[in-house]
């Protein structure tokens, strides 16, 4: 069962909706209790990094998620804000992030429109089970203002440009995460959640 954690400020519907459309079991989480019994989650977002931890914050999900994810080791994937919280920090808002990833979340450059929004081009930088059967770089769809900037180049999964060269997809261990919409992908995007689910780190 995919677990998908829905906590009032993210997508979460439109990522049931592609599993659903895949064939594949899903269900929406929002309770401590649900998370902590949860064998594989997703973390999607749109907005705000601050607004999407504050409401995790609220909704009493951070401490379940991170017993989960850190400690017991299942398999994770953030999308989107999903990806932007799992480092130290954000410029947005000067926000403190999960912690679980090195590294910070910066502002696109001035000089560029911002937010990024539409298809953009990922080139994967390594073999992961996450992008099987997945060309060495493809197209996905982007929304974001703000880019993830790790502190250990090891967890690169793939980049993309937009003015500057950013980290677009990360892997470490048991957590991967995507800045794209692999929901809203087509089907390079379904391929992505589909090597999700079969996923054994």
């Amino acid at each position: 069962m995919i677990d998908v954690v829905d906590y009032r400020a993210g997508n979460s519907p439109s990522v049931i909706y592609a599993f659903e459309k895949l064939g594949l079991p899903c269900r929406l989480v929002s309770k401590p209790e649900e998370v902590l019994a949860s064998e594989r989650l997703i973390l999607p977002g749109v907005g705000a990094a601050r607004a999407t931890l504050d409401s995790l914050t609220e909704s009493g999900l951070v401490e379940p998620l991170t017993q989960r994810v850190r400690y017991d080791g299942i398999p994770f994937l953030g999308i989107c804000i999903g990806l932007q919280v799992l480092f130290d920090r954000s410029e947005e808002d000067d926000t403190e992030g999960l912690g679980w990833i090195p590294g910070a979340v910066r502002r696109f450059p001035d000089t560029d429109r911002v937010p990024q929004i539409g298809w953009n081009e990922v080139r994967f930088t390594r073999s992961h089970p996450l992008r099987n059967g997945i060309p060495d770089a493809g197209h996905f769809y982007f929304v974001n203002s703000y880019y993830a900037d790790p502190g250990d180049t090891a967890v690169v999964l793939g980049r993309t440009e937009y003015g500057p060269e950013f980290c677009s997809v990360v892997a470490a261990d048991n957590v991967v995460a995507t800045q794209f919409h692999a929901e809203k992908s087509g089907p390079l995007g379904l391929r992505i959640l589909t090597n999700f689910a079969r996923w054994e780190p």
